[in-house]
């Protein structure tokens, strides 16, 4: 579906001309402890509130709930389906094709819950293509490193000293360079987000998408006690 019949879909089924009065109406058929995670999300100000996609997706990981998105790329949306605890994503566009498009260019145009049920699931599930089923790992670490955030999750922020979790599995996302150094370097002391930024290949922004790549990864300890974390000077008020 092109985007302009898309918004035009979303304002008559809503029956308001209030941006934020749609936004309210789509987001009230979600679990209530999730739709108050992705408020924290919203614009403060401008012509329409938005959700980012990697905060979206943060929060289906972290309440373990199936959500439908659809997503805005260039004229035309692309629903993506995101299964938590069977750790899948489903898109109707095969994940290489996926990973090939500008990923800091997607835009999330809706979130519902899944209508879309997962390899497993009972009797009378709706099922697509098994080849359309991807591993969500590496989804996420690349909408991570190449998506349109910058800055650090909320889970993440703030004062802190960080790890990579002993026997966290990495294996599938293919690490390599400066970013397998990072994590080797990760697996063997705690670093602040200070430290990380002065390490070769890393500048600020890299950094912190490190950061939320590997805490979606479930990958990341984080302490906010650990001496390391003492040297992170705090953010100003």
């Amino acid at each position: 579906m092109r985007v302009s019949a898309f918004r035009r879909y979303l304002h008559d089924d809503s029956n308001t001309d209030s941006e934020s009065a749609r936004l309210s109406t789509r987001l009230s058929a979600l679990n209530p402890s999730l739709v108050q995670d992705l408020r924290r999300f919203e614009a403060p100000a401008g012509p329409a509130p938005a959700l980012e996609l990697l905060e979206v997706m943060a929060a289906a990981v972290r309440h373990g709930k199936r959500l439908r998105m659809h997503l805005q790329h260039e004229l035309r949306t692309l629903p993506l389906t995101v299964f938590p605890a069977e750790r899948l994503v489903h898109c109707p566009l095969p994940m290489a094709l996926l990973l090939e498009l500008r990923l800091a260019d997607l835009q999330v145009l809706h979130v519902e819950p899944a209508v879309l049920g997962a390899p497993g699931d009972g009797p009378g599930a709706r099922l697509a293509d098994s080849d359309l089923y991807s591993p969500l790992g590496p989804w996420l670490w690349e909408l991570s490193l190449r998506g349109a955030r910058e800055e650090l999750l909320p889970e993440v922020a703030g004062v802190a000293a960080y790890r990579v979790a002993p026997g966290a599995d990495l294996a599938a996302l293919g690490l390599a360079g400066t970013l397998a150094a990072a994590v080797q370097r990760l697996q063997r002391d705690n670093a602040n987000l200070r430290d990380i930024t002065a390490w070769p290949g890393f500048d600020r922004s890299r950094a912190m998408r490190l950061l939320n790549g590997l805490y979606l990864q479930a990958a990341l300890i984080i302490s906010r006690t650990h001496p390391a974390a003492a040297s992170e000077p705090r953010a100003r008020p």
